[in-house]
């Protein structure tokens, strides 16, 4: 610990996003670094605690509890305050394989359970992890590093999100040869595709990253889906091993009148082709082919996903954007059924919803909504929504569940909505090729810690198995699959 009364002298400031009104004339990553100073000052913070729960990764109340992937937090935090910056990054990549996705997108719930939290702010530990990471592909420090050796042994990874990257990356250290198919285009999955540039820059972020994998000896194979290109028992004959990271995809719906009016998409429809469009055309202003542009904005849905699609529609000029809700309003502070180290269900802005407000002058969001039918022109075309308030209650076997209060039905204007509800399950194909069990919610049925499915040398991790989640556990899983992997090809494993 460098010092001792770091977290007595220094206030919690974050200094890490550009400022709002300025951030949405671009798609460029809104993420920027303070200072050394700042950041040297912020890690005087932590207070090496003696039980740091921040690298607990435990799931308390159904929540995570601390970093899923372990992180030497307390660690790395004191070497920045020292200015041992290249130890800081070896200390971190000793749990992370990708810290400059999760220094970006993860909502670190490393800060939710700081002991520091308790008393106080939390020390800015998200923002200290992208610094190091950040500095290290700055310094030159992020250079290939092949395995020494190599066992003969082949492994196919289905699936180029975080989970696949990570599985894939870990058996490559442990000598495998190592393909991953990805249906996309291009390599990333979630990363590429789920998150907008602006959160995760695409060129100088992720493909750095995959051009750095390729280094190692990790062979991609884009525009493949297993299932339908190729099949998964071909797969499975041609490959020692086979690690299903394919997701969760498939969105939840809104079946309620109105559902088929041109306008209504899919978040990720929505998302995905605005992100292939200004790659595809380099960031020349123009606009993909569902944009809004002009129109009156409606996301459905309170998540990651909502917000970036609030963020994305204020980029493409939107007249005015607005997101419902169905549950209510999180409180300013935590409640007593809320203590630490769960995860503080509070309220806050995201970047989305700040830029909105900045642009609006108020938050976006509506709680406590619930949308009744869609409304159009008389011709398909989407004009607006009827919703109505709702309040929740418990039903006769106990559940809460929306009750709508009667009086409070109303329409508001909308050209474009984007469904942004979350996920159900991955798809079907590939894995019913190989007939693999599911769990009752459709995943894939593998054990955490074992990530066995009923095939023998065939293995689910990530979403796909565990259901929509934080990248930060799909990271988690794609590690945790690797050593059962090589453990399974080698009779003993020494990855951690």
């Amino acid at each position: 610990m460098g010092k001792p009364t770091g977290f007595l002298e220094v206030e919690r400031k974050t200094i890490s996003e550009k400022d709002p009104k300025e951030r949405i004339k671009h798609w460029g990553e809104f993420k920027v670094h303070p200072e050394e100073e700042h950041l040297r000052n912020q890690g005087s913070r932590c207070m090496d605690c003696g039980t740091p729960f921040c690298h607990t990764g435990h799931l308390v109340s159904g929540m995570a509890s601390g970093c899923p992937i372990n992180n030497l937090i307390p660690e790395f935090n004191d070497l920045v305050y020292r200015g041992r910056w290249k130890e800081a990054l070896n200390r971190l990549q000793k749990t992370n394989n990708f810290p400059e996705f999760t220094g970006r997108v993860c909502p670190a719930p490393c800060e939710g359970s700081c002991v520091l939290g308790v008393i106080e702010l939390p020390v800015t530990i998200k923002n200290m992890e992208c610094s190091i990471i950040d500095r290290g592909w700055d310094e030159g420090w992020m250079t290939p590093n092949p395995p020494k050796n190599r066992t003969g042994k082949t492994v196919a990874v289905i699936g180029s999100g975080p989970a696949g990257l990570a599985c894939a990356d870990q058996l490559n250290q442990a000598g495998h040869e190592v393909t991953v198919y990805e249906r996309a285009d291009r390599v990333g999955g979630l990363l590429m595709y789920g998150i907008p540039n602006m959160k995760l820059e695409k060129k100088e972020v992720v493909l750095r990253r995959v051009e750095l994998m390729e280094a190692e000896g990790i062979s991609f194979v884009t525009g493949c889906e297993i299932g339908k290109d190729v099949s998964s028992t071909d797969l499975k004959e041609k490959f020692d091993a086979v690690v299903f990271c394919t997701g969760a995809t498939k969105p939840r719906d809104l079946p309620i009148p109105g559902r088929e009016f041109s306008g209504v998409h899919f978040a990720m429809d929505f998302l995905t082709g605005n992100t292939k469009h200004i790659l595809d055309t380099e960031f020349d202003g123009s606009l993909p082919v569902i944009n809004a542009k002009d129109k009156d904005v409606v996301v459905i849905g309170g998540g990651d996903t909502g917000t970036d699609c609030v963020g994305t529609s204020i980029r493409h000029g939107a007249r005015n954007v607005v997101q419902l809700e169905i549950l209510p309003k999180p409180p300013e502070s935590r409640q007593p059924n809320n203590p630490w180290p769960e995860w503080p269900k509070v309220y806050k802005m995201d970047y989305g919803q700040e830029e909105a407000a900045a642009l609006q002058g108020a938050d976006p969001r509506q709680y406590l909504v619930m949308t009744e039918r869609f409304i159009d022109d008389g011709k398909g075309n989407l004009t607006g929504l009827e919703i109505i308030d709702v309040e929740w209650d418990k039903n006769e076997q106990g559940q809460f569940v929306p009750v709508k209060k009667e009086g409070t039905r109303r329409t508001i204007p909308a050209q474009l909505v984007t469904l942004a509800m979350g996920f159900l399950g991955p798809d079907e194909t590939a894995g019913d090729q190989l007939g693999l069990e599911t769990d009752p919610r459709s995943n894939i049925k593998a054990d955490h810690g074992r990530f066995t499915t009923s095939v023998e040398g065939v293995y689910a991790a990530g979403d796909c198995r565990r259901g929509q989640s934080l990248v930060v556990w799909a990271i988690n899983e794609g590690r945790g699959a690797a050593r059962e992997v090589d453990n399974y090809l080698m009779g003993s494993t020494q990855l951690p």
